[in-house]
C-alpha cells in the first residue's frame, strides 16, 4: 500500500488540558561563579527559575505562579533562560490507527473498496522536569514556546497533545486485512536553563552577596507541528499508510 504525507486541510486537531507527563531525574550543573556549599538539584533550579523575575526575556509578576506579597511565594532568582544547544528531528513511533477492514468472505471474488477514518494522538511536549512545568499558561514549559518559532516546525508547549486524523479511500484485495498506521514526525530540543541571581551590595544589615549561577540540563521532545490554514489549529507532520496482513 502507498505512503502518503499529510495535508492539513483534511486533519482535525484536538488539543486536550494544559498537563504534561515528564519523567527522569538529572543531576544538575553548576556554572563555576556558584559556591559548592550552594550547589542546587535540579528540581530547585527549576522553581528557582518558575519565580525568576524574568523568565525567557518576560518580566514576571509573583501571581504568575501562584506568589502572594504577603504570605508567598516570592521571586526566588533574577533571571531564567533556555538555550538551546541542539535540535534535531526524526521519526516517531509508528501506531495502528484504525480498525481492521477484512476481506476475508469465502465468495469474495474483487478487492473491496472501503472508505477508512483513523486517527492518532501525539504527546505535545515531553522533558525531564515535573516539578514546575504545569499551570495556567503551561508554566516553565509553556516558556518554551517561543523557542521553538524559529524551526520549521511549531510545538504549542501549553497543551496536552494533538490528535491527527483523515478518511481515505483504500482498496482490500481479497483474502486479506486492511488496517491504517501513521507515524509523526517528531523534534527534539536540547539546551539547559540557567538561573541568574544577581550580586548584591552589602547593606547596615546584610552582607554583600557575589552573583550566583545554575544551570539545569534539559531535553523537550514533542510532534512537528505545521502551522494550520486561516487560522485554524495546527497540523500534526506525519505519514499515513495502510497495511494488509492476511485472513
Amino acid at each position: 500500500m502507498s505512503k502518503r504525507r499529510l495535508k492539513n486541510k483534511k486533519i482535525r486537531i484536538v488539543a486536550l488540558g494544559s498537563a504534561v507527563v515528564t519523567g527522569g531525574a538529572l543531576a544538575a550543573v553548576l556554572l563555576p561563579s556558584a559556591n559548592a556549599a550552594d550547589e542546587k538539584t535540579p528540581e530547585q533550579i527549576m522553581t528557582m527559575c518558575q519565580r525568576a523575575k524574568v523568565l525567557n526575556g518576560k518580566q514576571q509578576s509573583i501571581f504568575d505562579f501562584g506568589g502572594h506579597p504577603i504570605a508567598g511565594p516570592s521571586f526566588a532568582s533574577d533571571n531564567c533562560d533556555f538555550v538551546e544547544t541542539d535540535f534535531d528531528t526524526f521519526d516517531g513511533p509508528t501506531e495502528k490507527a484504525s480498525i481492521d477492514f477484512p476481506n476475508c468472505e469465502p465468495n469474495a471474488t474483487e478487492p473491496a473498496k472501503v472508505s477508512v477514518t483513523w486517527s492518532a494522538t501525539v504527546a505535545q511536549g515531553k522533558g525531564k522536569y515535573t516539578l514546575t512545568q504545569q499551570g495556567g499558561g503551561g508554566g516553565i514549559f509553556g516558556a518554551l514556546t517561543g523557542s521553538w518559532v524559529k524551526h520549521k516546525g511549531t510545538l504549542d508547549m501549553t497543551v496536552e497533545s494533538a490528535t491527527a486524523g483523515e478518511t481515505e479511500q483504500q482498496e482490500v484485495p481479497v483474502g486479506k486485512v486492511l488496517h491504517m498506521e501513521f507515524t509523526p514526525k517528531m523534534q527534539r530540543m536540547t539546551g539547559e536553563w540557567r538561573v541568574r541571581i544577581d550580586a548584591r551590595e552589602a547593606t547596615t544589615t546584610t552582607n554583600a552577596t557575589p552573583e550566583q549561577n545554575f544551570a539545569a540540563p534539559e531535553v523537550v521532545e514533542g510532534p512537528v507541528v505545521l502551522p494550520g490554514a486561516a487560522g485554524a489549529p495546527g497540523v500534526v507532520d506525519g505519514t499515513s499508510k495502510g497495511v494488509l496482513t492476511d485472513c
